[in-house]
């Protein structure tokens, strides 16, 4: 398993959809395109910037059943890629018992930011479908904190504009 950390969210401008960017926080510094649905880049944004919502969003409430439950989510795994779709795994520790949970990709990237959970990408994966992605210097460096609660805003924004745009006709087949 290759370890990975969500490098961006942003706006595919050819398609006007949400990605995905995991990045090998080792190595080549390969990164993994994953197109997501718009309310789960929202979810995804929403955690990155810290929001308080009225009442829990979904993933929210999934963070605070393991709590109850004494369940600790171990790691994300995204395993495969069949037929252009990404499947993934949220391993769960319960007691002395790990139990691997099939999730979407996006759903997973969701719960692990809200408890800073790590990400990994199968090796296989990785080999097949990781990009080199030609990122700006100072995107490079590792963000400080006022850097990071600044970029959730951008990425906000860049949801809403694109929800202000969506039809429903993008959604049929």
């Amino acid at each position: 398993m290759v370890e990975v950390r969500l490098r961006a969210v942003r706006v595919d401008l050819q398609s006007n959809t949400p990605v995905l960017l995991l990045q090998e926080s080792d190595g080549l510094g390969r990164t993994l395109p994953i197109f997501i649905g718009a309310p789960e880049a929202t979810a995804i944004a929403f955690a990155l910037q810290g929001m308080d919502t009225p009442r829990p969003m979904t993933h929210d409430l999934i963070r605070d059943l393991l709590d109850a439950l004494g369940t600790d989510v171990v790691r994300i795994v995204i395993t495969e890629l069949r037929t252009a779709t990404y499947y993934a795994e949220i391993v769960l520790r319960h007691g002395d018992r790990e139990i691997p949970v099939s999730s979407r990709p996006s759903d997973a990237v969701a719960v692990a930011v809200r408890t800073g959970t790590p990400l990994f990408v199968a090796d296989d994966l990785m080999d097949a479908e990781g990009i080199m992605l030609a990122v700006d210097e100072e995107e490079d460096e590792e963000p400080d904190a006022e850097e990071e609660n600044a970029n959730p805003d951008e990425l906000v924004g860049e949801f809403r504009s694109f929800l202000d745009t969506i039809r429903p006709e993008d959604f049929s087949p």
